[in-house]
């Protein structure tokens, strides 16, 4: 139901790494990011860590982790916002606090200074309309 998941965060040169990268442990378990480093347009470092997830038993994994730690709020709001966070093609976009992950908390967040997290759909034939239903039945939240 979930062909993959992909993530990708940002490290700017006043944050740190391993602080970074146990935020995204928090949400996708035993991470192994690429990282990339580049500049920002001041000549200051940014890292970017990303990997893409497709083992079917880690992505159920996220998917209910999901389900389980997201707040009434936030689940409400990825049931209003569900049709505009996902493209024709099935994928979901979803953003998530980098500090609240860090403390241990699931926070949505419109910030560009996030965990993005890509979920790519598995839908036939691929539309966004069948994406939308197989979502509604991945995530229990979405059929309240």
């Amino acid at each position: 139901m979930i062909h993959n998941i992909t993530y990708r965060t940002f490290v700017y040169s006043t944050e740190d790494e391993e602080k970074v990268t146990d935020a995204i442990s928090y949400i996708f378990f035993e991470p192994s990011p690429v990282r990339e480093v580049n500049e920002d347009h001041f000549g200051n470092k940014i890292i970017v860590l990303s990997e893409k997830i497709s083992k079917k038993r880690s992505t159920r994994d996220i998917a209910s982790f999901l389900n389980d730690n997201l707040s009434p709020e936030d689940k409400n709001t990825i049931k209003v916002e569900l049709s505009r966070r996902m493209d024709d093609k099935g994928n979901l976009f979803l953003r998530f606090d980098k500090q609240e992950a860090y403390d241990q908390k699931l926070k949505l967040t419109y910030s560009g200074d996030a965990i993005h997290m890509r979920i790519k759909i598995a839908s036939y034939p691929v539309s966004k309309e069948n994406a939308l239903k197989v979502a509604c039945k991945i995530f229990d939240f979405l059929n309240e």
